[in-house]
């Protein structure tokens, strides 16, 4: 009998062993598939909020463009505005709880930042504001905060390669043109 213990042994190693080696590759391959799906979570939640807040900003820049405002085109009139403003600002909050739930820390701030400067414009749009100068400076730092937005959601999703370039406003083809 007692020459029976050492194979005994063995069988015993070897099956421990390989419950073990089954129980963590098992528990890896979760974590991988739990990983991906938050991923794929966190990008519809990060689009969904640009699409809604890019909208906003677009309702607002037609608005101003009603109010004399440059750098838009199609001008809506400010009342019908209003309503449209209203109807998209619950769709944007809506989609923010999304965002603070599952977004990382940065990318929340820089979330925050640009829908806090799509309101700057707002109030422009709104008549509450209407320095042309003040404008300008509004729309530029909406595109600096949108920027900003997706380089730290690319960073949180783990995309590799540089952000996409920049959409500064006003565009080069939206100055006034120089004098000859």
């Amino acid at each position: 009998m007692w020459e029976q213990v050492p194979a005994l042994l063995g069988v015993v190693v070897g099956a421990a062993s390989s419950y073990v080696a089954t129980n963590i590759a098992e528990r890896n391959r979760w974590r991988r598939g739990r990983a991906e799906r938050w991923d794929v979570k966190r990008l519809d939640a990060y689009a969904s909020y640009a699409n809604v807040l890019k909208q906003q900003l677009s309702i607002a820049q037609r608005m101003g463009a009603a109010r004399g405002f440059p750098y838009a085109a199609d001008p809506l009139d400010p009342e019908a505005g209003m309503t449209q403003l209203a109807e998209n600002e619950v769709r944007r909050a809506a989609e923010w709880e999304s965002v603070l739930l599952i977004g990382d820390a940065e990318t929340i701030g820089a979330a925050r930042a640009w829908h806090e400067a799509v309101w700057n414009v707002e109030l422009y749009a709104r008549g509450l504001k209407d320095d042309h100068t003040g404008w300008t400076r509004a729309v530029r730092q909406v595109s600096r905060a949108r920027d900003a937005f997706y380089a730290l959601a690319r960073r949180d999703l783990d995309i590799a390669g540089p952000p996409p370039p920049s959409g500064n406003w006003p565009r080069a083809w939206q100055q006034e043109d120089e004098p000859i």
